[in-house]
């Protein structure tokens, strides 16, 4: 069977319709996106599906990826303010906003971030104390991720986070700082034992001074009470009342034996007095005694008239 032209011609025409198809629809992959240059120019954006394009006159660009990244930064040596050389690496989260921008406005984004990153880090951290620049690690990672995220804004990008993984002093630096930690760590210690000895110091004073205040109000209270029952006697004196006598000499003599028989250096007590004179001291005091509660004690017994002998100054 020979062939005729329109044969021939069909086929091929349908093998050209399948590659145009085949060369216009472009699938872009989730997270991703593809930009469109017609005759090198940009011209559009491909978002992730089926998309369609003009062959052999719109071609792809650049295929970014659209999702945060992760970049690590090398370690880099940075010489502090005070002088001191540190040892420093990290890690910096970024994420595609704009496919054009990221495609367009910068050569090598993974390199100009990279190189960014860590100019910023030398700025920021060669402006800082060692003590400041180890205490201080968010302080520096909020500085850098507010620099560098505005730096890298023209190119379309967010600078979502950066982290200072590790800070190395050199190894002297390190056991000087070790020194100096304990020397600081034994002043603390120093300092709390003299605060508590003063502490306990004050409060054994304030409880001294309590003691002796206490002690200087009952002495008053007793001199008050001795003096109330003096100037009692003295107006019973003053009246004429003989047994008030009795009863204070009875008492202050009574008093005085009781002290001296509660030595602990007296073995044997010599008395040189006669012994009815203290007969006449408790007699007097049991006959006040009487006077004032007979009546009450023993209303049977009618109250006694004797009175008790007088002590006399040469019995005394």
């Amino acid at each position: 069977m020979q062939l005729t032209g329109p044969d021939i011609i069909i086929p091929i025409l349908v093998i050209l319709v399948l590659l145009f198809l085949f060369a216009s629809i472009k699938t872009v992959p989730q997270g991703n996106n593809y930009t469109v240059e017609r005759f090198g120019r940009y011209t559009k954006t491909l978002t992730p599906g089926l998309n369609l394009i003009i062959p052999f006159i719109d071609r792809i660009g650049a295929r970014l990826n659209m999702m945060e990244q992760v970049l690590d930064v090398p370690t880099q040596e940075v010489i502090t303010r005070d002088n001191a050389i540190v040892a420093v690496d990290g890690v910096a989260f970024y994420q595609v906003l704009s496919a054009p921008q990221a495609a367009y406005q910068v050569s090598g984004l993974e390199n100009a971030i990279l190189n960014l990153t860590m100019t910023n880090i030398r700025t920021v951290m060669g402006s800082m104390d060692l003590d400041e620049l180890l205490s201080n690690r968010d302080a520096i990672n909020d500085r850098l991720l507010r620099v560098v995220d505005e730096a890298a804004h023209p190119w379309g990008i967010k600078i979502t986070r950066i982290e200072i993984k590790d800070i190395n002093p050199p190894a002297n630096m390190v056991e000087s700082m070790a020194r100096q930690m304990m020397a600081e760590r034994n002043k603390r210690a120093q300092i709390l034992e003299a605060e508590g000895l003063k502490a306990a110091q004050v409060l054994e004073a304030e409880g001294r001074k309590e003691a002796a205040f206490r002690d200087a109000e009952a002495r008053e209270r007793s001199a008050e009470a001795e003096a109330r029952a003096t100037q009692v006697v003295s107006e019973a004196i003053a009246k004429g009342d003989v047994q008030a006598i009795n009863y204070f000499v009875a008492q202050k003599y009574t008093e005085a034996l009781a002290k001296i028989g509660s030595s602990n250096n007296n073995k044997i007590v010599l008395f040189p007095m006669e012994a009815s004179a203290l007969i006449g001291s408790l007699g007097g005091i049991g006959a006040i005694a009487r006077e004032v509660f007979g009546d009450s004690a023993n209303p049977q017994q009618p109250r006694s008239t004797n009175r008790p002998p007088r002590i006399t100054p040469d019995q005394a």
